[in-house]
């Protein structure tokens, strides 16, 4: 059971980084049909943390200190390294200091804080 709930934090992680990424260059970005490209990205990667989420334990009932701050660490890390590659590939516009805001807002939304 451990190796599947450790599998299942780690997919939340990568999906909940990912919408998080996705929302970030959504508000960097001026072009319509890019923004809404990254619109679809985030609720599309946000739903699929969410299943992942309600598999790890009820989704009524936070997680384990230890595991929210494991899970935190990940995602604000995976989240900036992300958009640090997309700054050196010539990304404008975006904001590293939104990186903790929505973290803390997404993982309270899923129940993780």
């Amino acid at each position: 059971m451990s190796q599947n709930r450790n599998k299942l934090i780690i997919l939340f992680i990568g999906n909940i980084a990912n919408a998080i990424v996705h929302k970030i260059l959504e508000k960097a970005i001026n072009n319509k049909e890019i923004t809404d490209k990254y619109r679809k990205e985030t609720i599309n990667s946000f739903d699929k943390a969410k299943e992942y989420r309600e598999k790890i334990n009820p989704k009524n009932t936070r997680l384990p200190d230890k595991d929210v701050q494991n899970v935190k660490s990940k995602v604000v890390n995976k989240v900036k390294a992300e958009l640090k590659l997309r700054i050196s590939k010539g990304y404008e516009g975006i904001d590293l200091s939104l990186v903790e805001e929505l973290v803390d807002k997404y993982l309270k939304e899923t129940s993780v804080i």
